[in-house]
């Protein structure tokens, strides 16, 4: 018949429904309702490998799954208490801005169903061992399918680790309704400046997508720096406790 489409072999359709569908959908309206801004930094990261190293073998962590997503929750978490923009919500319908005083941690993680942000709620509250512990759970629900509406819901800021696919930097698109969210790239060993020779050192590229109508541009980078800051100092975590 005239006009009717090409089939080709090998062809597969899949219906678009569930958690793709929803994703997309979310996605899309996040995309075009609020401004999307990004910044970047490349930041050392030797320091900060080499504390996870000795945390992992304390007996204090034990059967306590820790990764380099586990201690930039807990840094970005504690920094978000200082920079109360980036953990805020834009109320359009009553013409209001929303600062939260807790923090409802989303985590990024790739599903057989497509991509879902489990969220840990009142992680401001959390020690580390109980964050990853929390973190670890909420991933395992999302990929095993039995995690529940409640814990996909009410996020107040997000992280999403894209270095274990490989890949060095992105640029997130905003959970709807949040103010942030921060791509962690791969750890890479590349020729770094330390104290003022090159050496090969432990290299990090972090990406934080904000909402322009809620944080500006000083205050996305503010916030980026002290992560990164602590990042390359983990001993500066002691100035936010």
């Amino acid at each position: 018949m005239q006009g009717a489409p090409e089939t080709h072999s090998g062809e597969t359709r899949t219906p678009i429904r569930g958690v793709r569908k929803a994703t997309a959908a979310a996605m899309v309206a996040s995309a075009f309702t609020a401004p999307h801004v990004t910044v970047f930094l490349s930041v050392d990261v030797t320091e900060t490998m080499a504390l996870l190293e000795r945390l992992r073998s304390s007996k204090r962590f034990a059967g306590v799954k820790l990764t380099v997503t586990t201690l930039l929750a807990k840094i970005a978490t504690l920094s978000l208490a200082r920079h109360r923009a980036l953990n805020s919500h834009w109320d359009g319908e009553n013409a209001e801005i929303i600062e939260f005083g807790h923090v409802n941690l989303g985590l990024a993680a790739a599903t057989g169903r497509g991509l879902m942000v489990p969220v840990v709620h009142d992680a401001q509250r959390m020690d580390l061992a109980g964050l990853a512990a929390a973190a670890g759970e909420l991933t395992l629900a999302a990929r095993e399918g039995t995690i529940t509406p409640a814990q996909l819901t009410g996020g107040t800021f997000s992280i999403s680790n894209v270095g274990v696919f490989g890949i060095d930097a992105g640029t997130p698109i905003l959970p709807p309704g949040q103010a942030g969210i921060l791509a962690v790239g791969q750890v890479r060993k590349m020729p770094w400046e330390h104290q003022g020779e090159i050496a090969l050192r432990q290299v990090m590229a972090l990406s934080l997508s904000f909402d322009h109508r809620l944080v500006d541009g000083e205050q996305g980078a503010s916030f980026l720096a002290e992560v990164g800051g602590i990042l390359e100092d983990p001993g500066m975590l002691m100035g936010l406790v």
